[in-house]
């Protein structure tokens, strides 16, 4: 069932807005988010929120303005999302630009898995810089100067002998390592140092890092709770800038080079879908003035030129829609190293190499994802029992509280979108598994809003010990892994959790609207102002409600509908419905978006629906 819902507008912060001078839609779509006033929506960099209470961004700011004095070798533990390797990118660029000896490594996901393991320490330790490329008895090397990074592509680390000149001194982490308890101990008997850099939310016990910066460690005051893992290495670079200044080893303009790093922190925000909060918004918006006046990275401006979209009309769902997807892509199916080598290119040509490479990786993701969607919803529709739970809760039908899929078949890359898709379509926390090594299965879940999907795993985990081997994540999102042996025993005790924690109300799926929009805001002027904004996670592109007549309809590119409506005031209006070729009904309630048409130079307003019924 399908409730649309409209937003809440607060009064006072509507009168507010309107006093401010905001137009009367605008100031109700603002209002519905939270703002109140005009400094709120301030996105230029003076309003960013300062390092100082960041917890231990100053320590490790002085940690590494030490390594870079003493010229120590660093090495960045990356993750194979977005987010990771843009906060790859980051810190090898920014450490780079201000002097220090730095490499990367990012685990292959489908041998080493996620994180700082024992197991990449040891590769760090015998100098093997792991890119998860096919074994080979001849490491590739990739030079592009005296700090770029170099890659040993598959080999075992104890056939390394003869590279331990290469141990690093320092394991910096970015976008993981709060975790990380095993893997932080395994390098500190061997003698290097970790930094830990995370945005994760942290279990009971923490890594004995020799530094830890994660906004959501016990004891951090910093006000955003939401940063991405590229904005925790963003603001340890801020630090670590003010540092340098006040050793008198900064100039103006090696410090300006952190500017240059903004497209990445924009793209990685987005990506992560964390929350845009103000803080983030400003990040977010500065990367894209970057991108929107010609600056961005090669990488990026290749992302963007073979996903077919202008670079100064780039949009922050853009960013998450077309160029974070294909930068995945690699993670999922190959060796993220080959999207983080396009990020650190400033090759023009190198990096639109790297970036059709990736974007064939995402036409192959698309099309392993179609087939493993497919074979979920003949499972549902099946009733498998390895799909369904057998516990029928009062909430349960018809799918039960929870979806627990397995199919032997699917990619362990695809399952995490998998289950998002699958979470969209049945409004429920649903958990995708695909086989692993050594009889594990490894698994990614996707939660809705009345239910925190880490916090559901580790009741799990406590009432049923040994049951889950790891599990990690945040209140939307998890990964985890089981013994393929025990998967109807999760299968129920997941879904005996999600019964407990959820309600009836929380089952019903509810898409929320800015509610009807008359002729005065349906105007190509109002969308392009609305396209100018940072929208996302936490801050949504407004989505309108109203009736309309449907005056012509036809079908184009074989499964969509492109429309003429009708409003109640006899506005007329393009419109186009993705995803259906059937014939809609006479007259319909529309869930709908603005959006731009451009065709042979001319722009026209155009509707975008979103739902109809």
């Amino acid at each position: 069932m399908t409730q649309i819902t409209p937003r809440e507008i607060p009064a006072t912060a509507l009168q507010h807005l309107l006093e401010e001078g905001y137009p009367p839609a605008m100031a109700k779509i603002f209002a519905a988010r939270g703002i109140e006033d005009r400094l709120q929506l301030e996105t230029s960099f003076a309003h960013l929120l300062p390092f100082d209470n960041l917890k231990n961004a100053r320590e490790m700011a002085r940690l590494l303005a030490n390594a870079i004095a003493e010229q120590k070798k660093l090495l960045v533990i990356a993750d194979y999302d977005c987010d990771g390797a843009t906060a790859c990118a980051v810190a090898v660029r920014g450490l780079r630009a201000f002097g220090a000896s730095v490499d990367f490594i990012v685990p292959n996901r489908f041998e080493y898995g996620y994180g700082l393991t024992p197991e990449i320490v040891h590769l760090a330790a015998k100098g093997s810089l792991y890119s998860g490329g096919a074994p080979s008895d001849v490491p590739l090397r990739s030079k592009q100067g005296a700090n770029s990074a170099t890659m040993f592509l598959g080999e075992d680390p104890r056939d390394l002998a003869g590279t331990a000149q290469l141990k690093p001194d320092i394991l910096l982490t970015v976008d993981n390592g709060i975790a990380s308890v095993d893997g932080v101990a395994e390098a500190n008997r061997l003698g290097m140092q970790v930094f830990v850099t995370d945005h994760h939310l942290p279990g009971d016990t923490l890594p004995a890092a020799a530094c830890i910066v994660n906004p959501n460690q016990p004891g951090c005051s910093f006000a955003s709770k939401n940063l991405a893992g590229v904005g925790v290495m963003f603001y340890v670079l801020l630090a670590l800038r003010a540092e340098l200044r006040t050793r008198g080893q900064m100039t103006e303009e090696r410090g300006r080079k952190l500017l240059e790093l903004l497209d990445l922190v924009a793209l990685g925000t987005v990506a992560d879908v964390v929350k845009l909060d103000q803080n983030n918004r400003i990040l977010v918006q500065q990367g894209l003035q970057r991108i929107r006046a010609g600056r961005a990275c090669a990488g990026i401006n290749a992302l963007l030129q073979v996903s077919k979209k202008t670079p100064n009309k780039v949009a922050s769902l853009d960013l998450g829609f077309t160029v974070g997807p294909r930068l995945n892509a690699a993670g999922r199916l190959d060796d993220m190293s080959m999207g983080i080598n396009g990020l650190l290119t400033d090759d023009a040509t190198v990096a639109m190499q790297i970036a059709s490479q990736l974007d064939t990786l995402n036409r192959e993701r698309r099309s392993i994802e179609t087939e493993m969607q497919q074979s979920a919803l003949t499972a549902l529709e099946k009733i498998d029992c390895k799909v369904r739970s057998t516990h029928q809760g009062a909430h349960s039908a018809p799918y039960g509280n929870s979806l627990v899929l397995f199919d032997e078949t699917w990619h362990q890359g695809v399952i995490g979108i998998l289950a998002s898709r699958l979470k969209d379509k049945f409004h429920r926390p649903v958990i995708a598994f695909a086989q692993s090594n050594n009889g594990e299965l490894k698994g990614s879940g996707r939660s809705i809003a009345g239910l925190h999907l880490r916090d559901a795993l580790d009741l799990v985990s406590k009432r049923h010990q040994k049951l889950i081997k790891k599990f990690g994540g945040h209140s939307a999102a998890a990964g985890l892994s089981i013994d393929e042996a025990d998967f109807e025993q999760f299968v129920a005790a997941f879904e005996q959790v999600a019964g407990e924690l959820l309600s009836a109300d929380d089952l019903t799926q509810r898409i929320e609207t800015d509610g009807p929009l008359d002729s005065t805001g349906m105007t190509l002027d109002a969308a392009r102002l609305l396209d100018e904004q940072v929208w996302g996670q936490g801050f949504p592109a407004p989505q309108f409600d109203d009736d309309f007549e449907v005056l012509n309809q036809r079908v184009v590119g074989e499964k969509h509908l492109k429309l003429r409506l009708a409003t109640d005031d006899g506005n007329m209006i393009d419109a186009i419905l993705f995803g259906q070729n059937a014939p809609l009904p006479e007259y319909i309630h529309a869930v709908y978006s603005l959006s731009i048409n451009e065709y042979n130079g001319n722009q026209s307003l155009q509707l975008i629906v979103r739902h109809w019924e």
